[in-house]
């Protein structure tokens, strides 16, 4: 097991990643350091190697999947993981190293939100992204995570064994953070400056694209967290909606005793029963939710038994 391993994906980044190598050795001398290559089609894989780096291949494209090979593959007692387009300042690493091994952080969260990164990134819709999901993921998880979308992240061993990752491409950092937050694992926030890409280095995050499989993940994870709040949001609206047409009906019938509109009534009546069967869904779930929570502090518990064991070896 290593005391420190440092995870940097890639994909066609042979203008940055050894320079990003580099910065990890020196400020992390004895880390091991791994990079993840995802089917690159310039010198990235033979850049890393000459810079020292354990080098290693993802054939499935998408950082998601990247991410789950290299949780499966490595075993560190603190994992620190950092995209290899040179943004992240690595002198900050050492600070969120010591909140894993020392302060008992599951995942330390580099902060570039509350730094540089809205005078750096020249994507405006990348800035306004960020603000919106932190804002609906701090809101409907009562957390305060300050970055949800950084790259630049410290987790323990038992984070990373015991994380399912869902997620293919780059909204598996938002998973990251709900997993988290959701089972009320120490997060711990270090801000870190950000630079932008330099000249020559392209993003690979499609502003758009992306962003709405963000949105879905956030949408999917809160029905499945939270699936009281989420059913009880949907059984309020249909009752809403059930109630604004039945009102005209009802008013009709005070006035003359007669139901004039039976097809709206039918449809109240089929829409009002489908908002209490939501309300009932979300308890039942709810009531799920809470097993699954159970069993995960089990699973975690055997993690760490797992964990010190190998230690020990």
């Amino acid at each position: 097991m290593d005391k420190i391993a440092v995870l940097i994906p890639c994909y066609n980044e042979e203008k940055t990643v050894g320079k990003v190598i580099d910065d990890t050795r020196e400020a992390l001398p004895e880390a091991v350091i791994y990079v993840y290559d995802n089917n690159s089609t310039d010198r990235t894989a033979q850049i890393a190697e000459s810079h020292g780096a354990v080098v290693r291949h993802e054939y499935m494209q998408g950082k998601g999947n990247v991410i789950r090979r290299m949780f499966r593959e490595i075993d560190a007692q603190c994992y620190v993981m950092v995209d290899g387009d040179d943004t992240y300042p690595m002198e900050f690493a050492p600070e969120m190293v010591d909140k894993v091994l020392c302060h008992n952080a599951d995942m330390v969260v580099g902060d570039r939100l509350s730094s540089t990164y809205f005078e750096e990134n020249k994507r405006p819709f990348h800035n306004m992204g960020n603000s919106v999901v932190k804002a609906g993921i701090n809101h409907l998880f009562a957390c305060e995570v300050k970055d949800i979308m950084t790259g630049f992240r410290a987790f323990s061993y038992g984070f990373v064994k015991t994380f399912p990752v869902l997620s293919k491409g780059f909204e598996i950092e938002t998973e990251m953070t709900i997993h988290a937050v959701y089972n009320h694992m120490q997060i711990d926030n270090v801000i870190v400056d950000y630079r932008d890409r330099p000249e020559g280095s392209e993003s690979k995050l499609n502003t758009y694209s992306d962003g709405f499989r963000v949105l879905g993940t956030i949408f999917r994870l809160y029905r499945d967290y939270k699936p009281f709040g989420f059913f009880s949001l949907l059984a309020a609206l249909l009752a809403v909606i059930a109630v604004l047409f039945f009102i005209p009906v009802l008013l009709e019938f005070l006035e003359t005793g007669l139901v004039l509109k039976f097809p709206t009534l039918i449809v109240c009546g089929f829409v009002m029963m489908a908002a209490i069967q939501s309300f009932f869904a979300g308890l039942i779930l709810s009531n799920m939710a809470t097993k699954s929570r159970r069993d995960f502090e089990y699973r975690l518990n055997r993690v760490w038994e797992e964990e010190r064991r190998k230690r020990e070896e």
